[in-house]
């Protein structure tokens, strides 16, 4: 009996883009939140209180956004062979620049056999 390979559940799916959110929001809010202090003043707060405020709200709200859409971009429920197949199947817009070129290749081959007849 041959077992194939699982993908991530979608749990799983949803904690790694949780985490890629957070951690691409930490450092937007570490930026936007300096540039900030630095044009305005800290505040009557201070600095880090306003820094990690700024930090904080974009973690979230990065992580909301990328936890949700991590789960719908990725959410397939075809089996690898039959993916395999629709992607065949589809129009040259949705295919790989690889792709593309291979049969670019190929025409211009059938081309210059064309020519030389």
């Amino acid at each position: 009996m041959q077992r194939t390979p699982q993908g991530p559940t979608i749990w799983q799916k949803r904690k790694m883009g949780a985490a890629m959110g957070c951690g691409v929001g930490l450092t937007i809010g570490f930026l936007f939140g300096g540039f900030s202090i630095l044009r305005g003043g800290a505040g009557p707060r201070g600095v880090l209180p306003t820094l990690s405020q700024y930090m904080l709200t974009s973690a979230a709200t990065f992580g909301f956004f990328l936890a949700i859409g991590s789960v719908i971009r990725n959410d397939s429920h075809l089996p690898p062979h039959l993916e395999a197949a629709r992607l065949q199947m589809a129009s040259p817009l949705l295919r790989t620049r690889a792709d593309g070129l291979a049969l670019m290749r190929s025409r211009w081959d059938a081309e210059r056999r064309r020519d030389q007849q």
